[in-house]
């Protein structure tokens, strides 16, 4: 989804900028170099809350796994509390461009960022909401977008002063985020514009551009409703809210928004995508 418009008369090409024109000529020799890897979690990987969680030996050599291919710098299949999504470390430039690139993604089009825990979210996005508020909302199915902080890496999103952070109500992905240390950026399983996926077979295409497939089984109940995906609400403008997406939980998040912390609703001519 594309929060605000790009502004394509940058004088001094961004280290993403150089990296997406570069990968227009180069991004078959990059594929045939990655040799994806499937890993599959069991049935049990994760019980109870997940501070509680003691991680089975093949789940914890899975975020290893994973982890390590993120620090390499590439891009990896995940699942989360709504749909399967595409993930990097969201401080590696390069890294971000290779999801636009996977995708065909139209570079005035932001990602969201993931984050392990409510404290996180302090130090990537300029807060001006109740921390309570946040802790009703995630983890959850929702991105909040909010002004970023400096410690963003600047060539994200670099059009916008803007950034969704998200908390997946999903233990894989959190702590997966937790290990990293780091925000990751994530986006959806899909080419651009395609329709988003719930089970790793559905973006089968994908697989040879990615690093590594982590297969959590099928997601929601495959039903339309299950591929929303995340409501995405604006949280910048103190006092009011802006919902961008619908997604999955719009009636719940506005109902929150409004009888519990009285932020008032308005229309912001938001310019959309996927």
């Amino acid at each position: 989804m594309r929060l605000v418009r790009f502004v394509s008369n940058i004088a001094t090409p961004s280290r993403l900028q150089r990296f997406l024109m570069k990968q227009q000529t180069g991004s078959t020799v990059m594929c045939k170099e990655l040799r994806t890897r499937v890993l599959r979690l069991g049935p049990g990987a994760f019980n109870g809350p997940l501070a509680e969680q003691v991680c089975p030996e093949d789940t914890e050599s899975i975020l290893e796994s994973t982890v390590q291919a993120l620090k390499e710098g590439h891009v990896v299949a995940v699942p989360t509390d709504t749909i399967y999504g595409l993930a990097c470390l969201a401080q590696n430039s390069e890294a971000v461009g290779k999801v636009y690139d996977i995708k065909g993604r139209h570079s005035g089009k932001p990602l969201a960022i993931c984050v392990g825990e409510v404290e996180d979210v302090y130090k990537y996005c300029k807060v001006t909401v109740p921390e309570t508020l946040l802790r009703d909302l995630l983890p959850g199915p929702v991105t909040l977008v909010m002004e970023r902080s400096d410690k963003l890496n600047q060539d994200l999103n670099p059009f916008t002063s803007l950034v969704g952070v998200r908390i997946p109500d999903h233990p894989f992905i959190r702590r997966l985020s937790q290990m990293c240390a780091e925000p990751l950026a994530l986006t959806s399983a899909n080419v651009s514009y395609h329709t988003s996926t719930v089970a790793v077979h559905e973006f089968q295409e994908l697989w040879s551009r990615l690093a590594l497939v982590v297969d959590g089984g099928p997601i929601g109940d495959q039903t339309p409703q299950s591929r929303l995906g995340s409501t995405v609400v604006d949280l910048s403008a103190t006092g009011r809210y802006s919902i961008i997406r619908q997604g999955c939980a719009a009636f719940p998040t506005v109902t929150l928004l409004e009888e519990r912390y009285g932020l008032i609703r308005w229309n912001k001519d938001w310019d959309r995508g996927d």
